[in-house]
């Protein structure tokens, strides 16, 4: 009798698995807090090749009437992305695809801003083998600012 091979990525989960039909309107998913450094700031610029001076030199920000360096609009909208937190790990098996992402900038978040990121289910809209979940995406700073709202699509596969 041949024996099975031990497959431990297959037990070593975070969560337990999710389909379309496990979630609920109005589920909330918080994502962890961050604090915009400068450190963020380089590395951001590194990665998307921005280079404009709102965004990495202080002095060119207070010459234009800003307290710190200016965060780009992608840098904000990355904290609301979905690995960040658990979601991904609850539908590891059901996730067929990220369908779409939206964002609108509310407010300036500058260098020093900490930034406090959830996601909420707003809408299921089911298919026959699949469903697609869509949540709103919103990032608050440290002053309770709306600095972010958007929204976020997912294709899930249903439990059949």
């Amino acid at each position: 009798m041949q024996s099975v091979p031990d497959l431990p990525h297959l037990s070593h989960q975070m969560c337990a698995q999710r389909y379309f039909e496990d979630f609920e309107l109005g589920e909330r998913f918080v994502l962890p807090s961050r604090t915009m450094t400068d450190a963020l700031f380089a590395a951001f610029q590194l990665a998307s090749g921005d280079n404009h001076p709102v965004h990495y030199d202080v002095e060119y920000c207070r010459a234009h009437g800003m307290p710190q360096l200016l965060a780009h609009g992608f840098q904000i909208a990355i904290q609301t992305a979905a690995g960040a937190g658990l979601f991904p790990h609850m539908v590891e098996h059901s996730l067929k695809a990220f369908l779409e992402q939206s964002s609108e900038f509310l407010h300036p978040v500058y260098a020093g801003d900490t930034l406090y990121s959830s996601l909420q289910i707003t809408e299921l809209t089911p298919g026959r083998t699949t469903g697609v979940l869509t949540m709103t995406s919103s990032v608050v700073n440290q002053r309770s600012e709306q600095v972010l709202r958007g929204k976020q699509k997912y294709l899930l596969r249903k439990r059949l």
